[in-house]
């Protein structure tokens, strides 16, 4: 199964936006940014998936990783 990121980001109505990669439509709007991006760490840690936070031009902001790390810590015990 392909990972699939979740994006918060603002809409044209001045609200926020949390959209699954794929998806045309958002999966919820909310009021503030803050809440978008709660529900957007939730949708993202249960889908093992990216968070991509965008500024209200659009710009990434920042992005998460909350599925498996792509590089693991060592083994140092031998």
């Amino acid at each position: 199964m392909s990972k699939k990121d979740i994006t918060v980001g603002p809409t044209e109505a001045g609200r926020w936006s949390v959209k699954r990669r794929g998806n045309d439509r958002a999966s919820s709007i909310h009021d503030t940014q803050s809440e978008a991006i709660n529900i957007g760490k939730r949708y993202a840690k249960e889908e093992k998936s990216d968070l991509i936070i965008k500024g209200k031009d659009g710009e990434i902001r920042s992005k998460d990783s909350y599925g498996n790390d792509p590089n693991p810590p060592k083994d140092t015990e031998h």
